[in-house]
């Protein structure tokens, strides 16, 4: 089974919700997962190496990423993530004329870093539904097969 961080960055409690979602749902299929707010439970970038595959959650608002994102996003130049896989998912705004820019930053900041970044980047309208939720679960699953 694999060692999955799911690590995300919430400001409404939505994009919190996938990301609890989706950690029981790995939890219940006998994967190791930790789980990490980049606001109230911090990781240090090192501690990517550590696990298998990484699943980043933010929430998108205007035309940048979340503060409380952008220390780790410049610390991540630090790290080659050659050999994870990596999905991004988030809770997204049609008011801003662009549709979830945080997510596509942090898509492109791993696959820069040398991951394997699963091509759909899972963007939902502010809070996450029934069916949101179980294609977050299915996104996790379709992550952690990706061959690298």
């Amino acid at each position: 089974m694999a060692k999955v961080l799911v690590l995300y960055a919430s400001l409404t409690g939505s994009t919190e919700i996938m990301a609890e979602s989706m950690t029981e749902h790995l939890k219940e299929n006998g994967h190791e997962v930790a789980h990490n707010s980049f606001d109230l439970d911090p990781i240090d970038v090192s501690r990517l190496e550590e696990f298998d595959s990484i699943l980043f959650g933010s929430y998108s608002w205007d035309d940048d990423i979340p503060f409380e994102v952008e220390d780790f996003y410049f610390d991540m130049d630090e790290i080659d993530l050659t050999g994870k896989t990596v999905g991004v998912f988030g809770s997204c705004d049609t008011y801003y004329d662009i549709y979830g820019p945080a997510i596509d930053t942090l898509a492109a900041k791993a696959k820069e870093r040398g991951a394997t970044v699963y091509e759909e980047k899972f963007k939902f309208e502010l809070e996450p539904d029934d069916k949101d939720i179980e294609y977050g679960k299915s996104l996790a699953d379709a992550v952690l097969n990706l061959e690298t």
